[in-house]
């Protein structure tokens, strides 16, 4: 798929920087709803006004101003023609999507979009699929297909070289289906037939979540068999990591394998949460609490992610990179201020810092 490239002097521009950046920084942003106006997101009333559009995408080019990432995964994207050019305003010259929304009564807007931007050239794009055979053989159907697509980026970094840098946005905890109250039935009627639905429609969702960070992995495993690039997962998971749901996405052991096997071969296709590898390096960091990415109600979650291979893994004596640094940007959902914060995001954007091995 092509890459969006400005010219050749950008190309030279970036290639100079690689002899110079001794760190890198990645973040994954849910930029909530970002869609430029006249158009509507899921509902003809939802419409961004002119002020109202112009203070969202004021906030998102203070972030990336004021951090600095140097690859971005984004997740509700709507508009990526508007994204490419805000984030081309602040430096980004290399961006991408593998897919658009779906628009309904030709001006209302569902099922957003993944996109990644990034300073450093991106070489290759594609959008996953998932294994059908495989999918087979976990008991769903030939035609399984991920809820939104999979965005893969190769993305040429720093002194690491090529680096597959995968964004997503899984499967929400919205139930797949629910159920409308009927007249014709009692209010305990309605109650009962609303609790099977949100049981059976919630684990459907489960089943879908889970299922599409399974088949992920596996085409992330068989890439990195062929190609034996670093990777990076990035973006919203809809779901904490220790819940069982999603913790085969960090699977470091193999059951009736021996520990000598497992050192030797299975640390290569393995995957780091970035917290738990700062954790693992930095002693001060032990004595902070992970904040969360994410508010409903009276209770949060950390939901959004960023895991590495062992390129990035301190403990790996192979190792390039070390994690220096993990941030959540808060601030607009713990104490927002209405000028600053209304037209921000519901999530935390969660940002990490490596640095070259010295």
């Amino acid at each position: 798929m092509p890459v969006n490239k400005l010219s050749d002097y950008e190309n030279v521009q970036s290639s100079n920087e690689f002899v110079t950046h001794s760190q890198l920084k990645i973040a994954t942003f849910n930029l909530f709803n970002y869609l430029e106006p006249p158009f509507a997101y899921y509902d003809f009333e939802r419409i961004y006004s002119a002020p109202q559009w112009a203070k969202k995408q004021r906030w998102i080019g203070d972030y990336l101003d004021e951090f600095q990432p140097d690859v971005i995964g984004f997740q509700e994207v709507f508009s990526p023609e508007s994204l490419r050019e805000l984030v081309l305003l602040h430096g980004y010259h290399y961006f991408a999507v593998v897919d658009k929304p779906e628009i309904v009564d030709d001006f209302i807007c569902k099922s957003p979009v993944v996109a990644i931007a990034s300073r450093y050239p991106i070489k290759e794009v594609q959008a996953l699929k998932a294994d059908s055979s495989l999918a087979v053989a976990m008991g769903l159907t030939d035609d399984f297909s991920f809820s939104r697509k999979v965005l893969r980026a190769t993305v040429e970094l720093p002194h690491i070289g090529d680096c597959d840098c995968y964004v997503v946005h899984f499967k929400s905890k919205r139930p797949l289906f629910d159920f409308d109250n009927r007249a014709d039935l009692s209010a305990e009627k309605n109650i009962i037939e609303k609790l099977k639905a949100q049981v059976s429609g919630g684990w459907g969702a489960t089943i879908q979540r889970g299922s599409e960070a399974a088949l992920l992995l596996v085409n992330m495993i068989a890439r990195r068999e062929k190609s034996g690039l670093p990777m990076i997962l990035m973006g919203d998971f809809n779901n904490t990591l220790s819940d069982g749901v999603l913790t085969h996405l960090i699977t470091d052991s193999l059951r009736f394998t021996s520990k000598f096997e497992c050192d030797a071969f299975l640390a290569k296709y393995c995957l780091k949460d970035s917290w738990d590898l700062l954790q693992a390096t930095d002693n001060d960091s032990k004595q902070i609490t992970r904040k969360p990415t994410h508010y409903f109600g009276a209770t949060s979650s950390v939901l959004d992610y960023i895991l590495l291979s062992n390129e990035f893994d301190a403990c790996c004596q192979s190792s390039l990179f070390e994690l220096s640094e993990y941030h959540t940007y808060d601030r607009h959902l713990i104490n927002p201020i209405f000028d600053r914060d209304g037209e921000s995001t519901d999530h935390g954007i969660v940002l990490i810092t490596v640095r070259l091995r010295s």
